[in-house]
């Protein structure tokens, strides 16, 4: 039996794989930009004394001619896509009209809705998108983050098995089966899948996935004390009462037309009555964090932060009624308190 031992450009190769695991794991660089450098790497070295067999540079590119790799790009970019056009905050009220706030009816809305779209982009672009869906979701309904995450995590992984776009492998596999074929005679070819030719057991998957973790969820489900006390899952009344002492709550107050308030200043009505305005809903216009200067104009509608025996004060002098939940400024409490961190 012939010996093996370790050639130049053997050591070469295992060099370059380190170096490129390296720079994934610890992104000196950008992902994109570091496959690029290592690409071309690899056609610099090659002209080195010793390293001619490590790639052949005329062909340093052939792997764009590659349909996965055109269609990976492509899915990245429609994922960016919808994530610069707020598709997603839609995306999320929709969830919260129709899922309530129990964990049996989200779970299936949100797995569902990740499942499909990561049948058309990729896996972890369908995941990372809907990252700030869960944790407004979370904020929103009381309900732990992690209950939350590990069904979206995984229906995103089967929901790449209902489509041909959806899933690398798939693509890979299409595409070595056309290389396959250009060696093979004509009667022995192998056909290639279409578009939706693993749809009917994509869905099945899909399916069984929801069921799952809809009947075996409330065991299987980690659900921790931490996830309320994350940057995600914060509220702000949470927030104030930790910081500073506190115990305030977020109210709403609808202004009544020809009150006393009209024509003051915010900073003068928050200042008389020790409440803070943080949002004005007045003219059509919404404010989340409104200028202190700006005058205001009845009818309108205030989130006030504050205790409640205050505001019901503050209220009952105006006319003004307490709304018993958060209307107006529903969306812009989500989005805050998304982001608040202790």
């Amino acid at each position: 039996m012939e010996n093996i031992s370790l050639t130049a450009e053997m050591i070469a190769v295992l060099v370059i794989l380190g170096v490129t695991v390296l720079m994934f794991v610890t992104e000196i660089f950008r992902i994109d930009f570091s496959a690029i450098l290592i690409m071309v790497s690899l056609g610099v070295l090659s002209q080195m004394p010793g390293l001619g067999g490590l790639a052949d540079p005329s062909h340093l590119f052939d792997g764009f001619s590659s349909n996965a790799v055109i269609s990976i790009i492509a899915v990245m970019i429609i994922g960016a896509g919808l994530d610069k056009t707020g598709l997603m905050s839609k995306v999320a009220g929709i969830i919260l009209k129709y899922g309530g706030s129990t964990e049996q009816r989200i779970i299936p809305i949100i797995s569902g809705s990740v499942g499909i779209i990561s049948s058309f982009m990729q896996n972890v672009g369908a995941a990372a998108l809907f990252l700030p869906v869960i944790s407004r979701i979370s904020v929103r309904t009381e309900l732990p983050l992690s209950r939350l995450l590990m069904p979206m995590g995984f229906c995103a992984i089967l929901g790449g098995t209902m489509t041909m776009v959806g899933s690398s492998p798939l693509i890979l596999l299409n595409d070595l089966i056309i290389t396959a074929n250009s060696e093979l005679p004509p009667g022995s070819q192998m056909e290639t899948f279409g578009l939706f030719a693993v749809t009917p057991v994509g869905v099945c998957l899909v399916m069984m996935g929801i069921v799952y973790f809809v009947v075996f969820g409330r065991w299987v489900l980690p659900s921790r004390k931490s996830d309320t006390d994350g940057a995600s899952g914060v509220a702000i009344r949470d927030y104030v009462r930790n910081l500073y002492g506190v115990d305030s709550d977020i109210f709403e107050v609808a202004v009544p037309e020809n009150c006393g308030l009209q024509g003051q200043a915010i900073l003068s009505a928050m200042l008389k009555h020790n409440v803070y305005i943080i949002g004005t809903h007045q003219k059509g216009d919404r404010f989340f964090a409104p200028v202190l200067t700006t005058e205001i104009e009845c009818p309108c509608r205030f989130a006030v932060l504050g205790e409640r025996s205050v505001v019901e004060k503050m209220a009952a002098e105006y006319g003004a009624d307490v709304l018993p939940k958060l209307d107006v400024f529903a969306e812009d409490y989500s989005a805050t308190t998304a982001c608040l961190a202790p």
